[in-house]
C-alpha cells in the first residue's frame, strides 16, 4: 500500500488526523529515528488532537455566543479591582456545572457581564461540557415561535438537558407578559439537574417589577439562589469610559 492509497484508505476509516499529517511524521519518524512504539503514539495524538478540535468548535457553535471569541485572558480586571476574581477564575474550571449550582452575575450595564459570561461558558466547552447561550429577549421569543408551532414540549426538553443554559441580559429589554411564568418553568425544570447561568443588569429585588409578576419571580428566585454563586460586577462601566475617552478627544481636536 503507498501512500496515496494509504491516505484514502485512513479517510474512509475516518482517520483525517493521522491522514493530514502522515507524510510529515514519517519524515519525523526516519530523521529523529523514531521507534515505531513513538511513531504510532505520535499519530494517534495527531488524531485525538484533531477530534478535541472539532469537538470543541462544533460545540461553540451549537452554544450560539454571541461573541464567541471571549476568554478570561481578554478580561481586564484591573477595570474593577474589587470583582472577585477568585470566584471568576473558580467558575472557569467548570465545577459548578459538574455539582449542578447556578451563576448569577450582576451589575450595572458595561460593566462585563456579558464577556464573563461567555467566556465562563467557553471555559465550560473546553471541559467537555454543552452549552447554550441565549440573550434573554431571544429566549423568549424562540420559546414564543416553538409555542406557535406546537413544539413548545420539545424546546423546553431539549434546554432542561443542556449541561450549562446562559441566558444573558434579563433586564435589558422590555419581555413580554408571559416571561416571568415562562423562565419559571425552564428554571424549574433544570432546577438541581443542570447548571443554568444567568446575568442581569438589575438587582434581584427589581426583577418582580421587571417581568410583572413578583409570584413567579419568586418562585424563580427561590430555586435559583438555592445553590447559587452571586458574582457582582462593576460597577464601572467600560462603555461609559469609551464614550467619556471619545468625548474627551473630541474636545482635545
Amino acid at each position: 500500500m503507498n501512500l496515496t492509497e494509504l491516505d484514502h484508505a485512513l479517510r474512509k476509516l475516518r482517520l483525517s488526523g493521522i491522514a493530514d499529517v502522515l507524510e510529515t511524521r514519517l519524515r519525523q519518524a526516519q530523521t529523529d529515528k523514531l521507534a515505531p512504539i513513538d511513531l504510532v503514539s505520535t499519530l494517534v495524538s495527531d488524531e485525538l488532537l484533531r477530534r478535541q478540535d472539532r469537538l470543541f468548535a462544533r460545540r461553540i457553535k451549537l452554544a450560539a455566543f454571541r461573541d464567541p471569541d471571549r476568554a478570561l485572558d481578554g478580561f481586564d480586571f484591573d477595570f474593577n479591582k474589587k470583582m472577585n476574581r477568585a470566584l471568576i477564575y473558580d467558575l472557569t474550571t467548570a465545577r459548578f456545572v459538574g455539582q449542578r449550582e447556578d451563576v448569577l452575575l450582576l451589575g450595572p450595564p458595561g460593566t462585563g457581564k456579558s464577556h464573563l459570561a461567555q467566556a465562563i461558558g467557553r471555559a465550560a466547552i473546553q471541559q467537555g461540557h454543552r452549552v447554550v447561550y441565549r440573550e434573554a429577549h431571544i429566549l423568549i421569543e424562540e420559546l414564543a415561535d416553538a409555542t406557535l408551532d406546537g413544539t413548545r414540549k420539545q424546546y423546553f426538553d431539549d434546554l432542561a438537558a443542556v449541561p450549562l443554559l446562559i441566558v444573558d441580559d434579563l433586564g435589558m429589554r422590555k419581555l413580554p407578559h408571559t416571561a416571568a411564568e415562562d423562565l419559571l418553568e425552564l428554571i424549574m425544570r433544570r432546577y438541581e439537574r443542570a447548571s443554568t447561568l444567568l446575568t442581569s443588569n438589575r438587582p434581584v429585588d427589581d426583577w418582580g417589577k421587571v417581568l410583572g409578576d413578583t409570584a413567579a419571580v419568586t418562585a424563580l428566585l427561590d430555586r435559583l439562589l438555592h445553590h447559587a454563586h452571586v458574582l457582582k460586577c462593576g460597577p464601572r462601566s467600560w462603555r461609559t469610559k469609551i464614550h467619556t475617552d471619545l468625548r474627551q478627544e473630541e474636545q482635545a481636536k
